[in-house]
C-alpha cells in the first residue's frame, strides 16, 4: 500500500493520450516517449490497448521489456480476449497492470453496452477475478462513473474489491463533473465500500468543461492517490488533466496538498517539447506551466516586477520545470525598463534622456509592428548614433 501522503502518477499519453486525434504515435515513437515519461519519474505508465492492433500490441509489448523504472500498463475491456491480450503483452515487464473497465451509468449500459445492471456486476467482478489471475496488480474503471447512479456506482466497485481489484479508478469520463462532487464521490466510496482502505483509488479527469485539473486536484482531496493524466493534456475531445499541471500544483501549493510524488519536475518542459516534436504540434502558447507564454511578459509593469523579483509575477522559477529561461517580450506594452534591460543586454547602455528618446520611437514602432526584434532595436538606435553611448 502507500504511504498516506504519497500521489502517484498514472500516465496515459501513449493510450488515452494517442487517442486524441492527430496525436497517433508509430511504434519507434511511442518507444522514445515511453522512455522520456520514465525519465520524467512517472509511476504507472499505460503503454497501450494491446487488442486494439497487432501494432498496439508490439508497442506495449516492446515497451513492457525495454522501459525500465515504471509499472508497464495495459488497458482491456472487461472480456476475456482483451484480458489475456493484455497480460501476453506487458509480461516482459518487471512491475506489470492491466487496467480493465466496464460501463457503470445507466446510459451507458443502455445504449452502448445493451446489458442490464447485474448483467455489469456479474461481467465486472468475473473480469477482475481473470485478471488477477494473470497479475498481481489489477486496475478496474467503472467507466462514466460521474453520471453513475451513487448506490450502483458503490456496488459495482464494492464487487470489484471483491473480486481482488487493487486499484479503483473513478472516470469523469465525458468531463461532466464539478471539484465538489468529485471529490464527494471519493469519500462516499471509501465511506461505504468494504474493504476500501485496502486499495487505491484513482481519478482520471477529461477536459470537456476546462476542469480536468481542478477535479483531479480535488480528487485527492476526497481521498485518491492516485492520479491519471497525460502530457500537454492531450486526449480524447478536449484532452485529459494535464501531468504538468497536476505536478505543479503540487509543487507550488504545498502549503494545501502536503503530498510527495516522483515526478522530476525539471523534466516537464522537455517531455512537453517532445510530445510536440512527435505529433507534430506543440501546445497552446498559453498553455500553463509548458507553453510558449508560460513565463512571457510584455506588460510594462509586469515586466518591471519581474525584473526587479520573479516572484513578483511568477509563482514558481522558469528552471523548477525546466524552462530555459523567462522571456521578456518587447512590444506596445512594454515600458522602459523592459527597454533599457534588452538593449544593455545587446551591449548598449542609455542614458536616460537617450532611453526617452529611443522609447518614444519604440512606442511608434510597436503601434505598427506586433513583433519587436533585436535587430529593430538596433535599427532604432542607428537612427540617430549620436544618442547612443556604447558601454
Amino acid at each position: 500500500m502507500l504511504e498516506h501522503n504519497q500521489i502517484v502518477f498514472f500516465d496515459t499519453t501513449l493510450r488515452d493520450g494517442e487517442q486524441s486525434p492527430g496525436c497517433t504515435m508509430h511504434h519507434d515513437e511511442k518507444l522514445r516517449m515511453a522512455h522520456q515519461l520514465a525519465s520524467l519519474g512517472v509511476d504507472i505508465l499505460e503503454a497501450g490497448f494491446p487488442i486494439s492492433s497487432d501494432g498496439d500490441f508490439e508497442s506495449v509489448h516492446t515497451i513492457a521489456k525495454e522501459v525500465k523504472g515504471p509499472r508497464i500498463a495495459a488497458l482491456a475491456r472487461a472480456k476475456r480476449l482483451d484480458i489475456e491480450s493484455a497480460a501476453r503483452a506487458v509480461e516482459p515487464a518487471s512491475l506489470s497492470r492491466i487496467h480493465t473497465f466496464l460501463s457503470s451509468s445507466d446510459i451507458h449500459l443502455e445504449h452502448q453496452m445493451r446489458i442490464s445492471r447485474e448483467e455489469a456486476l456479474d461481467q465486472a467482478a468475473e473480469s477482475v477475478r481473470l485478471a488477477r489471475s494473470l497479475v498481481e496488480d489489477v486496475e478496474f474503471s467503472p467507466m462514466d462513473a460521474t453520471r453513475s447512479e451513487p448506490a450502483f456506482l458503490v456496488k459495482m466497485v464494492t464487487v470489484a474489491v471483491q473480486a481482488g481489484a487493487t486499484t479503483i479508478n473513478i472516470p469523469d469520463t465525458v468531463g461532466y463533473t464539478t471539484p465538489s462532487e468529485y471529490s464527494a464521490i471519493f469519500q462516499m466510496l471509501k465511506r461505504e465500500v468494504p474493504g476500501s482502505e485496502n486499495v487505491v483509488f484513482s481519478t482520471h479527469c477529461h477536459d470537456d468543461l476546462g476542469l480536468a485539473v481542478a477535479n483531479s486536484l480535488a480528487g485527492i482531496e476526497g481521498g485518491a492517490r492516485q492520479i491519471e493524466c497525460t502530457i500537454n493534456g492531450i486526449g480524447e475531445r478536449a484532452g485529459n488533466a494535464a501531468l504538468e499541471e497536476v505536478a505543479a500544483a503540487l509543487m507550488v501549493r504545498r502549503d494545501h496538498f502536503p503530498y510527495k510524488c516522483g515526478i522530476k519536475m525539471e523534466q516537464l518542459y522537455p517531455t512537453s517539447q517532445m510530445l510536440g516534436e512527435i505529433i507534430s504540434f506543440q501546445c497552446s502558447p498559453n498553455k500553463a506551466i509548458v507553453g510558449a507564454n508560460a513565463f512571457a511578459h510584455e506588460s510594462g509593469i509586469h515586466q518591471h516586477g519581474v525584473l526587479s523579483n520573479p516572484l513578483t509575477y511568477e509563482i514558481m522559477t522558469p528552471a523548477s520545470v525546466g524552462v530555459p529561461h523567462t522571456n521578456i517580450v518587447l512590444g506596445k506594452h512594454s515600458g522602459r525598463r523592459a527597454l533599457a534591460d534588452r538593449l544593455e543586454k545587446l551591449g548598449h547602455t542609455l542614458t536616460r534622456e537617450q532611453l526617452d528618446e529611443v522609447y518614444h520611437r519604440f512606442t511608434e514602432l510597436a503601434d505598427r509592428k506586433k513583433s519587436i526584434y533585436d535587430q529593430d532595436l538596433l535599427k532604432l538606435l542607428q537612427l540617430d548614433k549620436s544618442t547612443v553611448s556604447i558601454a
